[in-house]
Order: C-alpha cells, then sequence, then structure tokens
C-alpha cells in the first residue's frame, strides 16, 4: 500500500476507534481493518518481518534468497520462482518488474542491484568517473565519498537500491585483469577509502530515497591469485587474512555497509561461497554484520560445475545456505535444489527462514513496502545533467593524475612550443579512456550501446580545447594495442618530426584487462613499442601519457620520456584534466596508490613486504620498483623537517600524535599528500617491514611552510600474532614520514609502547 494511503488509512481508523485505541493492540488494530500487520509501517521490523514469515510457503521463501538476471525480455519467472532481488535490469523495465511482483500472494517488493563501479556504469547519459584506482591516486576520501553519492544520485531515480561497490580487494599480483577495479596495494588506504565510498552511496541512511545500498566485495581474499590468473586458489592462511586482506572489510562494516559479495575463489580448499568461518563466523559473529551477503555470479552454481565439491544443487544449496550465504546471485537452480533439500530432510526450513528475515528486514528498512522506488525517468534525465555532477567528474579526473616523470618539459611553455602531435592509440578512443564496468565493456552484449561519444573528453579533445591560440595540433593514432596493425607508424613519425613536442598516449585495452582477462605478461601490447621507439628517435621532445588499468612495464624509450603522467582510466573529463596538466593550468598532485614494477618478473611489487630473505635484489635484476607506492611529483617541490612525537611513549589504549613541517620551495601553490608509516622495529612473529597507517593532504602557496599533525590510534601499531590476535607488543616503533613509501623519502622518529 503506498505510504500516503496508509496513514489516511489511519487517520480514519483513529476516528472511528478513538475510545479504544489505547488499549487495543497495533496488530489487532490492522487486523480488524483489513490490513495484514506486515502491511503496517507502525509496527516494528521484527514484527513485520515475523508475520510476513510466518505466511509465507517453502518456495516463496526460497524465491526471496534468489538474485536473478533481468536482461531477458521475458520476465514471466517473477511470478513462477517469485525472486526477491534482480540485476541488470533498468529504467522502464524496472517498473515492469515491479508491477509483476507486486501481483504475487504478498506482493513482497523487489530489490534491484547493478554495477555502479564508478558511476552509473551501464546507464547512457550517465556520468563516468575514473576507475577505483585512479580515484585513490588523490589520496582524498572526500572526493571519493563524493563519487559515491553523485553515483547515487544517478542510479536511484533509475530504479536501482543497490551498486555493487565498493571494490575492497587488495592488488597483488599486477597480472590479474582486475586490479583497476581497486584502491591499491595497501590495507590501511582500502579501508578509509572504502568506507568514504560507503558512505556515499548510502547518504541520510536505509529510508534516503537518494541513496544505494553499498556492497562490499569480494569477501575476501580474491584477488591473491595463483600467477595472477582470475578467481584460482587462493593460497592464504586464515591469519593472513586476518593481517592484510579482512581489515578494510572490518572497516566497512564500522562504515556501515549493509551487503557483502563474496569472492569466486577458494581459499585452503574452502571456496568463499561455502567458508562458514569467514561469513558467519568471523562477518556476523565477530563484527556484528548486520546486512546481508550476496554471492557473486552464479557462485553456488560453480561448487557444482567449476569448483565440483558439490555433486547436485540441492548439496549446493545446503553448503551455501549453512555458510551463511543470504542472497544467491543468478543461480536459478538454487531454488529447485533448496526445496528439494528442505523436502528431503536433509535440510531444515528454519535454516532458510534466517537468511529470508535478513533479506525481509533489509527491505523493510529501506521502506521499500510503502515506497518500491520506481524508476522516475524524467528525474533519472535531470540527475545526470546536473552540472555540479559534471563538475565532480572534472574535479576527480584532475586530482588522480600523477606526475610520475619530469625533467622540467611540464608545463609547456607556449613562447616555446607551436605546434603538438598528439599520438597513441589511447589518445583519442572514448572507450579505453572510460576502461571497465562502462558501456561498451565487456559486461554488457555489443547491442547495449555505449556512453555517448559526445560526454567524452579524450586527451586530443582536452588538448585541441586548451592550446594556445596559433597552436598547430596534428594528430595520428599510430598502431592498435589489440593487434599488430602498425600501417600508421609512418604518418605518426611525420606529425612528431613536424611538431615541437610529442604527446603520445598508450596503455592498455579492454580486450586485456578485466574478469577473467588476466595477462601473462605486463609489457604494452601490439605495435605501441615499436611506435614509441620511432617516436624517440625523431628526436622531438616526447611526453608519454598513460591512459591503463593498471601498472605496466614501461619500454626504455619511456623511461627516457621527458615527462610521464599516469591518468590511469581518467573517466569522462580525462582528457581535459590532462590537457589541464600539459599547459599547465593544474599542477598535478596524485600519488600512487600501486607500485610500479621493472619487470613483470618482479612479482609481487608491492611495498609492504614481509621481512626476511636472503639479499636484497635478484641476480639478474634490482627488486625496486620504477616508481613505489606513494611516488608522485609536482611542478613545485616540498621540502620535509624537524619530525617530533607529542610524546615518545605509548600507554596501552592510547594514540600518538606525529608531526611534520612541510614548506613549498618552488614557484607554484600545490596540493602535498603528507604518508605516515609505522614500522615496528622488533615483532613475534614476522611482520612488515612498514605499514601506512596515516596521512593528509595539504595546500601550499610558495614559500609558505606548514606543520601537519596525524593521529596514529591505537589499532594502527597492531600486529597479529601467531595465534591470529591483533595486538600491540610493548617495545619501540618507527615512525616514518615523508611523500613516499621510498625509504631515501621518509623522516624518522622512534616511538615506545608500553
Amino acid at each position: 500500500m503506498p505510504r500516503v494511503s496508509a496513514v489516511r488509512h489511519r487517520a480514519a481508523l483513529g476516528l472511528a476507534l478513538a475510545s479504544i485505541v489505547v488499549v487495543t493492540p497495533a496488530s489487532r488494530v490492522s487486523a480488524q481493518a483489513g490490513v495484514p500487520p506486515y502491511r503496517n509501517p507502525a509496527l516494528s521490523v521484527d514484527e513485520r518481518v515475523a508475520d510476513l514469515l510466518g505466511r509465507m510457503t517453502l518456495e516463496e521463501k526460497v524465491g526471496q534468497l534468489l538474485m536473478l538476471n533481468g536482461q531477458p525480455e521475458d520476465l514471466s519467472f517473477i511470478n513462477t520462482r517469485q525472486p526477491g532481488s534482480m540485476l541488470h535490469i533498468l529504467g522502464a523495465k524496472v517498473g515492469r518488474a515491479m508491477d509483476l511482483a507486486a501481483k504475487n500472494r504478498l506482493g513482497i517488493p523487489l530489490l534491484i542491484g547493478e554495477d555502479g563501479i564508478h558511476g552509473h556504469s551501464f546507464w547512457k547519459d550517465a556520468n563516468i568517473f575514473p576507475t577505483q584506482l585512479a580515484m585513490a591516486a588523490s589520496w582524498n576520501p572526500e572526493l571519493v565519498q563524493r563519487m559515491g553519492r553523485v553515483t547515487a544520485e544517478e542510479m536511484a531515480p533509475t530504479g536501482i537500491h543497490e551498486t555493487f561497490s565498493p571494490v575492497l580487494d587488495l592488488t597483488r599480483d599486477l597480472r590479474w585483469g582486475r586490479v583497476g577495479e581497486n584502491f591499491g596495494e595497501d590495507p590501511y588506504l582500502d579501508g578509509e577509502l572504502g568506507a568514504a565510498l560507503i558512505h556515499g552511496y548510502q547518504g541520510k541512511g536505509l529510508d534516503d530515497p537518494t541513496a544505494v545500498l553499498a556492497t562490499a566485495k569480494h569477501y575476501a581474499g580474491y584477488s591473491e591469485t595463483q600467477g595472477g590468473r582470475d578467481a584460482s586458489e587462493a593460497d592464504i592462511s586464515r591469519r593472513k587474512l586476518r593481517s592484510y586482506f579482512l581489515p578494510a572489510f572490518e572497516r566497512a562494516v564500522r562504515a556501515g555497509a549493509m551487503m557483502f559479495m563474496t569472492g569466486y575463489q577458494s581459499m585452503d580448499g574452502v571456496p568463499s561461497t561455502a567458508n562458514r568461518w569467514l561469513l558467519t563466523d568471523v562477518l556476523k559473529n565477530e563484527w556484528g554484520f548486520k546486512g546481508v551477503v550476496v554471492t557473486d555470479w552464479d557462485n553456488v552454481g560453480r561448487l557444482v560445475h567449476e569448483q565440483k565439491v558439490a555433486a547436485t544443487y540441492a548439496d549446493a544449496a545446503i553448503m551455501a545456505l549453512r555458510a551463511g550465504n543470504d542472497i544467491i546471485m543468478t543461480t536459478p537452480q538454487f531454488y529447485e535444489g533448496a526445496i528439494e533439500a528442505v523436502k528431503s530432510g536433509r535440510l531444515k526450513e528454519s535454516e532458510i527462514d534466517e537468511p529470508v528475515k535478513r533479506v525481509l528486514g533489509l527491505k523493510f528498512r529501506m521502506g521499500l513496502f510503502e515506497n518500491p522506488r520506481r524508476p522516475d525517468l524524467a528525474r533519472a534525465a535531470v540527475e545526470v545533467a546536473r552540472p555540479d555532477h559534471r563538475a565532480a567528474v572534472l574535479d576527480a579526473a584532475r586530482q588522480s593524475l600523477v606526475l610520475l616523470q619530469n625533467d622540467g618539459l611540464l608545463p609547456l611553455d607556449p613562447a616555446k612550443v607551436r605546434s603538438i602531435a598528439v599520438i597513441g592509440p589511447n589518445a583519442d578512443d572514448d572507450l579505453q579512456q572510460l576502461g571497465d564496468w562502462s558501456l561498451g565493456s565487456p559486461q554488457h552484449p555489443p547491442e547495449a550501446g555505449k556512453h555517448p561519444r559526445a560526454k567524452t573528453v579524450t586527451v586530443l579533445d582536452g588538448i585541441k580545447a586548451l592550446a594556445p591560440g596559433g597552436t598547430t595540433v596534428r594528430y595520428e593514432k599510430g598502431c592498435s594495442i589489440n593487434g599488430a596493425d602498425l600501417s600508421g607508424l609512418p604518418a605518426a613519425v611525420a606529425a612528431g618530426r613536424a611538431s615541437d613536442v610529442i604527446v603520445v598516449v598508450v596503455g592498455d585495452h579492454l580486450d586485456f584487462i578485466g574478469e577473467e582477462k588476466s595477462t601473462a605478461t605486463l609489457e604494452l601490447q601490439g605495435g605501441q613499442t615499436a611506435l614509441l621507439e620511432a617516436l624517440a628517435r625523431t628526436g622531438r621532445p616526447m611526453i608519454v601519457v598513460l591512459v591503463n588499468s593498471k601498472p605496466l612495464v614501461l619500454p626504455a624509450s619511456v623511461k627516457r620520456a621527458r615527462a610521464i603522467l599516469e591518468a590511469f582510466n581518467p573517466g569522462m573529463e580525462g582528457g581535459r584534466a590532462i590537457a589541464e596538466a600539459v599547459f599547465g593550468r593544474l599542477n598535478p598532485s596524485g600519488k600512487l596508490t600501486v607500485s610500479f614494477p621493472v619487470h613483470v618478473g618482479q612479482q609481487p611489487v608491492f611495498y609492504n613486504q614481509v621481512r626476511g630473505q636472503h639479499g636484497t635484489r635478484y641476480a639478474d635484476l634490482t627488486q625496486e620498483p620504477l616508481f613505489p607506492f606513494g611516488h608522485g611529483l609536482s611542478y613545485t617541490q616540498y621540502r620535509y623537517s624537524n619530525p617530533r612525537l607529542a610524546s615518545t611513549t605509548l600507554a596501552r589504549g592510547q594514540a600518538a600524535s606525529v608531526s611534520v613541517d612541510v614548506e613549498n620551495v618552488g614557484q607554484r601553490a600545490g596540493y602535498e599528500i603528507v604518508e605516515v608509516y609505522v614500522s615496528d622495529v622488533v615483532t613475534s612473529v614476522t611482520w612488515v617491514n612498514k605499514a601506512l597507517k596515516g596521512f593528509a593532504r595539504v595546500h601550499l602557496a610558495p614559500g609558505e611552510k606548514k606543520t601537519v599533525s596525524v593521529t596514529l590510534p591505537w589499532e594502527a601499531f597492531q600486529i597479529v600474532d601467531a595465534d591470529g590476535r591483533g595486538v600491540v607488543e610493548p617495545g619501540d616503533f618507527d615512525i616514518l614520514v615523508g611523500p613516499s613509501s621510498r625509504d631515501r623519502d621518509l623522516l624518522k622518529v622512534t616511538l615506545r609502547a608500553e
């Protein structure tokens, strides 16, 4: 019943029964009015859930646990299997699905989920932000929260209740195809940025009509792959999980995430979807998670046909439910399997009741029984056209840019540069610039189309728009990435020779990134290396712009370039932000949250390695990254000095405060990101060499000096001991402060924990 009708009905009822309402329970009043108690918003959620559950058949209960694919045109399954949730269904079609659900016997509303990974991914005209890895380079939780808020405001009026984001997988092997979906290689930063994104999505709370539910995924350890291969067995102990992979997810629970999604992989022989310790013991019991666990795509089916730990779908249903899953995504056979398991006596109906209670409780708390949040396409059109949304996309692209290398060529001097050659396969390719999880990427069929070309400013677009008057801009693609086509090489070289400076835009392609698309190499694909070498031989100064989903191994021609700008997949306004940096309208401030290798053989190259090995390098190659975690240059210079502690001792349960002076000794204003690491000097078990535990983003005018203070809570000094417990051990801790994770960039003070 719509909320307004229920209010009017209760008002009329109050007039008729004024003399007895004070002594009649609310449930009896509802019953007398012909309204079942579960339809009465005046009752508590627990009362409504209990009443509705008591009216449901076994088949209706099992249906509530299903999340089915809404892409087919035939939606009759909504009235046969009565699924509680759907995904991959948008716009007017959502309204049709909701109408069908309303005709079911009990009229339980649908929960609609969709992939809003860096914007409303698959909605034409939506604003697409930089990918998570790019956003992380801003080191700005407020910016990430703003991305979540804009995404939610654009998703909600299209009938979506839930986004399958944030991705909290920890980057490990760079060959993995899904690196670009993550926030990087550090557990602490992963948790802080994930929490910010959750707050943005979920807005003012579950009943906020402009909000969508956040889904923390993939819980947990999915990114610890074998050889970088997607969804392979993850060799992770429970101690290792608690040390590195679980902290960001625990942070997500504290941030209020209401959905968790399981990973595809198995650990110690147990698939994530069947892991009761992970889903129930830790998530629900230890952390007190009150939301809902959803499997990833056909994870219950994979127990049968891929991982082969279940012989039948009844076996798989029992396994998944007893592990702690609440919603089963796109395994329609779960319906028959769960019903068979109950009717055969192998599964108690009460074991189905528990997840149904969680799903129904979430729907009641969201107010979906009163307002199913039908799509409002007129409002959706207004939201995607909001100037402040577009401004947020541009701001995100600006703050996400990382200046990796610069010998002074950037920003370009207009007095010296009158012609520019913009060259490369990613210079004018809007699809590659947006990256994975956008229309045109493999998750949706080609007939779904792509985002309107006019919505995306490519690098070529940006340079043409911002180049000083009278500047000649030449463009040549030069080569392909997903093929060996070098037919454009001569024209590219000619354009380079005819110009004062070359801006070459290279990187990767959707054919080599994403789910099921791990790569054996990290080298530039296709004809890109040949193109770069040919351009280098022209002798013209070369600026390399990287439009890529993840760090790649850079050839010598790139390492010798006068400047390197890392953009990752910078979203719809990426080209403008890059052009602003090239022409000096923008001073880059981003810093890497993932390390760049010199060679693929260095995997893993992440900065926070566990101490203890023979030697400090390979016999034939350095172990140092080309560009480390936390690295990022500026058009100005910053000087760090005078690190100090508020107290050199740390009492149990207390926080520590570290301060450092940071001075802008250059000629440009800019933002500097101050990084704070903790190194436990002696530990009872092996531990990492250092770990990020705090950071601050500070603006400095030329010549300005500021004192930057960062508070480190007691938990910042915690390790996970041999028994898997988080403990702070007495002893010395080195507090390291500086502009990157590289040892030579860090100043040190020592703190003693009592």
